[in-house]
């Protein structure tokens, strides 16, 4: 990660990976929950090649309703695996503390995206840093609860 890209603050990355999901399932986000700042939820979907469940810690803000993820990976030139899964399969569960809640992804379409690209870098202006680093136009997911009756 470049260190001067304009806006970029170094998070602290004590937590990552596997220990966070982790530590946040064992605890209901007791820990975990908060990282650097900012609130994360635990993403589980489904693997688009092996069909397993796959779970990672994400930022996240909300729009009403609706829960906010952003596909950054850092600004990696790549989409993150969690997205990918997500497009080919947009039913999903999301933890949010010790709440489970069955939602079904989309990704935000132009008309929508520039509200909620500020919605985003209000709560993790790196988001910003991170679209500079890339071609690729960062997804904003938006994450709704399934409503009851739906298959998940």
């Amino acid at each position: 990660m470049r260190m001067n890209d304009p806006g970029y603050q170094r998070p602290d990355l004590t937590l990552l990976g596997a220990e966070h999901v982790a530590r946040y399932k064992e605890t209901d986000g007791e820990v975990g929950f908060e990282w650097n700042g900012v609130p994360i939820l635990l993403l589980t979907t489904t693997g688009r090649k092996t069909g397993l469940e796959r779970t990672s810690a994400l930022i996240f803000g909300r729009d009403g309703d609706d829960y906010l993820v952003v596909a950054s990976t850092g600004g990696a030139p790549k989409h993150p695996s969690w997205y990918l899964n997500l497009v080919a399969r947009p039913q999903a569960e999301i933890q949010v503390k010790g709440e489970h809640i069955r939602v079904v992804a989309r990704t935000a379409q132009e008309a929508e995206r520039s509200r909620l690209w500020k919605i985003a870098t209000s709560y993790w202006p790196n988001y910003d840093a991170y679209q500079t680093r890339t071609e690729r136009v960062i997804p904003i997911v938006v994450l709704s609860p399934a409503r009851e009756g739906t298959t998940t």
